[in-house]
């Protein structure tokens, strides 16, 4: 299978292109600012607000199926517009597309949000993804719009090394106690995305981890798992700051996870801290198994 990543050198991009190339599959990858280091893959340089070059990319690699992994956070030109123009292009050239989404699309107005409820997004990162959503599904009936949660890994992701550096000088930041998520393994979610870019399902679908707990809960974890000072960690509440965002969004990904053999641990069971403190409460869908 010819297979090409969109995103290939960021956190999920670089655990999808190390099991690609596992698997033996022809691998492509894109990047932005610098390759990835994965030496079976190809890498070509993608500026998503760059018009013309996706056509480029995609014709220089002819690729089966394309996933989306980028991460333009709220720059609405790669973020939405960038989204647009690779949806265009997966549609002209019949490619296969799974496009990665993200809870920030929901408000925490409703909970648990299945994969069945509409975006309601309060933040420009929420808006622009919603947009993206709107417009693979529409463009590209038969993708794959695959919302997920935090996504953690061995010590890589943006809130492990946040835990690190606030464990380190509380002064650096704070971690919310009211704002509920669904942490996902990077390498639990890729194997999922993998799963669903081989099949014939179309449509939202949502993959989250079982546990779902505040993030500063989840520093806790990571802490006690890298050995830091639990009690070093500065506790905050959301909803007494000025910043924008949802509190409570936890994905159910019950559905989804019927027609997977992939399985979605929950934090307790990555973190490997499943029996210290009391139990977090579920997200619907995953499994807790280690």
């Amino acid at each position: 299978m010819k297979v090409l990543v969109i995103g290939g050198s960021g956190f999920l991009g670089t655990e999808l292109v190390r099991r690609a190339t596992a698997s033996g599959w022809q691998t492509a990858a894109t990047y932005c600012s610098r390759p990835g280091d994965a030496p079976r893959a190809s890498w070509h340089r993608l500026d998503l607000r760059a018009p013309g070059r996706i056509d480029e990319v995609l014709a220089a690699v002819a690729p089966r199926v394309v996933v989306n992994a980028t991460s333009g956070k709220s720059d609405w030109a790669v973020t939405a517009d960038g989204s647009v123009r690779l949806a265009l292009a997966a549609a002209h050239r019949g490619c296969r597309l799974v496009h990665v989404s993200s809870d920030a699309v929901f408000a925490g107005s409703e909970v648990p949000y299945d994969e069945g409820c509409l975006p309601d997004p309060v933040t420009p990162y929420g808006a622009a993804k919603a947009a993206a959503e709107t417009a693979v599904r529409l463009l590209v009936p038969g993708a794959v719009v695959a919302r997920t949660s935090l996504i953690i890994g061995d010590g890589g992701s943006v809130h492990e090394r946040l835990v690190h550096t606030v464990a380190a000088d509380p002064r650096q930041g704070v971690l919310f106690t009211d704002e509920i998520r669904c942490p996902v393994h990077v390498e639990d979610l890729a194997s999922a995305l993998w799963e669903l870019a081989g099949s014939d399902e179309a449509g939202v679908c949502h993959l989250a981890g079982a546990d779902a707990l505040s993030r500063h809960a989840l520093g806790v974890l990571i802490a006690r798992r890298d050995g830091l000072d639990p009690t070093r960690l500065p506790a905050g509440r959301r909803a007494e700051s000025r910043l924008p965002g949802a509190l409570d969004v936890r994905l159910d990904s019950t559905a989804t996870l019927r027609r997977l053999r992939t399985r979605l641990r929950g934090a307790r069971a990555f973190l490997r801290a499943g029996n210290q403190g009391e139990p977090f409460p579920r997200c619907a869908g995953g499994t807790t198994d280690t």
